[in-house]
């Protein structure tokens, strides 16, 4: 590994000497254990502590196939699939393994009793199985996470939509919290030359994920002038969303939990802010009651803020504990657009106000791999930019990921894996002056 972190910083590393390098049989990644799914067993959710759970050790390196690259990682991401992974829920990872490790004898690699966790990353290509033709050892690169098979003519319209689509590094092994990954080809995307390893893997997962659910038409398809709800609009998801809105001429009414946060979105240039804590929203009586008086408190406080409209669509990734005023705040044929659940699965809302006002619920998970390249171009031409706030070592990767379980940090929290510190890898050394303060918005919060 040293060797071939010295070819990396050597900065001028061609190609043929990449192809020449020895790979190791082992490597260091981060790791889940089949043996420790119960080790959490009658705690509720908040009270699990990924720092016991995440391990750092050395793992065989797997065999490459068909299609596939083995990457350098310099530096990768803790996103909320890491924590669930940490804290096996709503179901420990090993289930995804072992069905993948069903479907043929080279995904059987897969199924082992230990899982590598991690979609996100940014690193160099070390070398590349039969038939990748696109990407070559020493070629800068970050990866988006959706592992597909195509082999089904499902996937050929929408590749989200392949039966065999899995998000790698939570439901396939190998994943980017380690020195190295291994990545389907189609998978990889330039770095963007003007950010650092830990600012390039910071975006991956949740850009694309908020290009896709607020921009794409396969989600909300936002047009200039809608007006647009993001809940948690300075978080890792909501801080893109944030900046997609005010990029596409739409205009977000942020919705955040301190005063804190709420700088963070003026500071992108937003201005219609709700902090839900200091207003004093609760939209539940208790576990089982929702207090629709507070739906429309909530609903004359959006109206309050945009001049009499309600919002056009309303971008949803909390679920359970903020579904129902969602819905209900949505105008006459709007939309809700829904990815993940980090308050909770089981939704509830009063369909009346969703079928006799017209509006739609639509679900979006991740990206293609169009929509994930689109996304990183923007951030490729400065139009779109990292919201990291926080690096940490590979050795504590559990305090990065306790920090985003209990919502203890801002933007995205990153990790260095083989970059032995931060700041290094920028190639573009003009753009980046060009876009520093927004580079740096999150940084230190």
């Amino acid at each position: 590994m040293k060797q071939i972190l010295d070819a990396i910083l050597a900065g001028d590393t061609t190609a043929e000497e990449y192809a020449a390098l020895e790979l190791p049989d082992h490597y260091r990644a981060v790791t889940v254990h089949k043996d420790e799914t119960a080790m959490f067993e009658g705690l509720e959710s908040r009270d699990k502590d990924p720092r016991k759970s995440l391990h750092v050790e050395d793992v065989a390196l797997p065999e490459l196939g068909p299609g596939e690259a083995f990457i350098a990682v310099m530096a990768s991401a803790i996103n909320y699939n890491t924590v669930w992974t940490s804290i096996f829920e709503p179901m420990p990872t090993f289930g995804f393994l072992e069905k993948y490790g069903r479907m043929s004898p080279l995904s059987k690699r897969h199924d082992l009793p230990y899982h590598v966790v991690g979609s996100d990353l940014s690193g160099v290509v070390l070398k590349t199985g039969a038939g990748v033709h696109s990407w070559k050892p020493g070629d800068e690169v970050v990866a988006h996470c959706l592992s597909v098979e195509l082999e089904s003519p499902d996937g050929h319209n929408d590749t989200m939509l392949d039966p065999e689509q899995r998000i790698w590094g939570f439901e396939t092994n190998f994943g980017g919290l380690a020195d190295i990954a291994l990545v389907k080809s189609n998978q990889l995307m330039p770095k963007p030359a003007h950010l650092t390893w830990e600012e390039a893997a910071a975006p991956g997962l949740v850009n694309s994920t908020a290009y896709r659910q607020l921009v794409s038409r396969n989600g909300a398809g936002m047009k200039q002038g809608d007006n647009v709800l993001i809940w948690g609009a300075s978080g890792g998801l909501g801080g893109f969303a944030t900046q997609y809105a005010l990029n596409g001429g739409a205009v977000p009414v942020c919705v955040v939990s301190n005063e804190e946060k709420a700088d963070i979105c003026r500071r992108m240039g937003a201005e219609l802010i709700i902090n839900r804590s200091a207003e004093g929203f609760r939209f539940w009586k208790d576990e089982h009651t929702q207090d629709q008086s507070e739906w429309r408190r909530f609903g004359a406080r959006i109206r309050e803020l945009t001049g009499g409209e309600d919002v056009d669509i309303v971008f949803e990734h909390p679920g359970r504990e903020t579904f129902g005023a969602s819905v209900f705040a949505a105008r006459k044929g709007g939309t809700i657009v829904t990815c993940a659940s980090t308050s909770g699965y089981m939704h509830q809302y009063d369909n009346r106000y969703l079928w006799m006002n017209l509006k739609r619920i639509i679900g979006s998970h991740f990206a293609n791999y169009r929509e994930s390249w689109e996304a990183n171009r923007l951030i490729a031409k400065g139009m779109i930019h990292p919201t990291l706030s926080k690096a940490y070592p590979l050795e504590q990767v559990g305090q990065a990921a306790l920090d985003v379980h209990h919502n203890l940090h801002q933007g995205k929290v990153g990790v260095l894996c083989l970059a032995p510190e931060e700041g290094l890898g920028v190639r573009d050394v003009a753009m980046r002056a060009a876009h520093l303060d927004e580079i740096n918005r999150f940084r230190g919060i």
